[in-house]
């Protein structure tokens, strides 16, 4: 396990980020992450889903929007709140992982994308209510931050950036963890899942990061455009990226999905 440090807290990284751009509109891209995942998992859609970590909407809109019975919640108040303001008829609220308001077998499906790697001591807990939550069958789908070259890199310029903002500050505080694929599926049978895939995926691929290899619509960045149809890459971005994820997928990819069910 690896730690990312940053200038601010979790809470109050999330707080300002959704503060600053407009609730989502729903995702519209069904091959990518993360509604591709979210597809693979739910196989019964009359059954209740609970979105664990919804921020700013755009599964939970999707999923919605076609009368399914989901839940979501996030730790980020302003984020429901926008949710809300939006669309009162969304069943968004307030909620930790850690300490879920749900009683046992309250969910067939949770979903929980970007949200316990957020955690700096209570990732075992907040899987244990997950178990609980979840009905004998349910499943899971969750994303990690991998421990990789990717991700080692995207910190490193983070860094380099927090760096020359505040002149070398002699600490920083907790920003996520970075679990390698081992460590990820470990976390999860510990706990009684058991895993039925692990998959090494690209959310923000490396290459997005250099405007010049974005496809043109996405050369001057709008997270809510990048959120709803993906990061987008130009051709030669995308032979790039394809090339180093079918090389080298788990040093490339900047996080890990996985799905498992609870028996």
């Amino acid at each position: 396990m690896r730690i990312t440090y940053r200038d601010r807290g979790v809470k109050e990284y999330w707080d300002k980020r959704w503060r600053e751009i407009p609730a989502d509109q729903q995702m519209n891209n069904i091959n990518i992450y993360p509604l591709k995942y979210a597809e693979l998992t739910i196989r019964d859609s009359s059954s209740k889903i609970l979105e664990a970590g919804c921020g700013a909407g755009r599964i939970l809109r999707y999923y919605h929007n076609r009368n399914v019975n989901i839940v979501g919640i996030d730790f980020i108040q302003v984020a429901i709140d926008k949710l809300k303001q939006i669309d009162p008829t969304l069943k968004a609220e307030y909620g930790d992982i850690t300490s879920l308001q749900f009683n046992d077998n309250s969910f067939k499906y949770v979903l929980a994308f970007g949200l316990y790697h957020n955690l700096e001591n209570d990732l075992g807990q907040a899987i244990k209510e997950t178990f609980r939550v979840l009905e004998n069958g349910g499943s899971v789908c969750a994303s990690f931050r991998a421990d990789n070259f990717q991700t080692r890199f995207s910190d490193w310029l983070a860094n380099r950036r927090l760096d020359s903002k505040f002149k070398k500050r002699k600490s920083y505080v907790f920003h996520k963890m970075n679990l390698t694929r081992k460590e990820f599926a470990k976390s999860f049978e510990k706990e009684g899942f058991i895993v039925k895939s692990l998959n090494p995926v690209e959310n923000m691929p490396i290459f997005y990061k250099f405007s010049i290899f974005r496809a043109k619509k996405h050369k001057i960045f709008d997270e809510n455009i990048a959120r709803s149809e993906g990061y987008k890459l130009s051709f030669i971005g995308q032979v790039l990226q394809n090339l180093v994820m079918f090389t080298l997928p788990n040093q490339f990819c900047n996080i890990y999905v996985l799905i498992a069910y609870k028996k």
